[in-house]
């Protein structure tokens, strides 16, 4: 399957739209507390500025280079560019300025290294702590326990605000198995929000990608993750 044209694009997000809306509805939410990001990995500025147009909340980049080039070249029109990739400290200060919300905070390492170059910039930077719900060495994030003392950590930095929390649960063909992964995620949530930081606002709960966005939804995500399902299967020899 080839990249998607602006009027496949369109009916694409009409329809992840109207999955998203039923899924929060079965689950006694707002439809419209739920955010689309649209994952916009190897795509060109071109089609992330033609996307733009569409009812796409915000725009989600794993790789720095990318990031930076569709920023620069105005390609979200406007629309909030987050960080949703694994971020080398050494790319921080690129990532700062462009990207309102860093989703992948993994490590006090990196923790401190975005607090460093935040505070030199005099910005506050808001972010995610990503959280390895499976235990699965092949992705990034802290393993569940190891969450405690992450967000005690990010809590005390000055120029650091934690927003919620971000998880790519294993890919599973299981239905039940993969919502109570996606329940322990909510829980977590919860209870990182009960803990009372003044520093920490558990609004986000980003979780759920095209297979499992609809039950991602239902166990409690505010904003989901969608790249293929919006634009086709991706190209990565046009990968900048």
């Amino acid at each position: 399957m080839a990249e998607k044209t602006l009027e496949q694009m369109k009916e694409a997000v009409a329809e992840i739209r109207e999955k998203m809306a039923a899924a929060a509805r079965e689950a006694g939410r707002d439809p419209a507390a739920v955010q689309l990001c649209a994952a916009c990995k190897t795509r060109t500025a071109q089609t992330v500025a033609a996307s733009a147009a569409l009812p796409i909340d915000v725009f989600g980049e794993n790789h720095v280079q990318e990031l930076c080039a569709n920023f620069d070249a105005g390609a979200y029109c406007g629309k909030p560019s987050h960080f949703i990739g694994h971020l080398q400290t050494n790319k921080i200060k690129k990532v700062l300025g462009r990207a309102s919300l860093i989703q992948s905070v993994d490590s006090e390492h990196l923790l401190n290294a975005i607090e460093k170059e935040a505070a030199k910039a005099g910005i506050v930077q808001n972010v995610l702590l990503e959280v390895n719900i499976g235990g699965e060495e092949s992705k990034t994030g802290v393993a569940p326990e190891a969450l405690w003392p992450l967000l005690d950590a990010a809590a005390a930095e000055e120029h650091i605000r934690v927003k919620g929390l971000m998880a790519i649960p294993p890919v599973n063909d299981d239905d039940a198995q993969n919502r109570r992964y996606l329940a322990e995620v909510y829980k977590l949530f919860v209870q990182a929000g009960e803990r009372g930081y003044q520093n920490v606002q558990m609004e986000t709960l980003s979780m759920g990608m095209s297979g499992d966005f609809e039950n991602a939804i239902r166990e409690g995500a505010t904003l989901v993750r969608i790249g293929t399902a919006i634009y086709g299967e991706r190209d990565y020899s046009k990968k900048v």
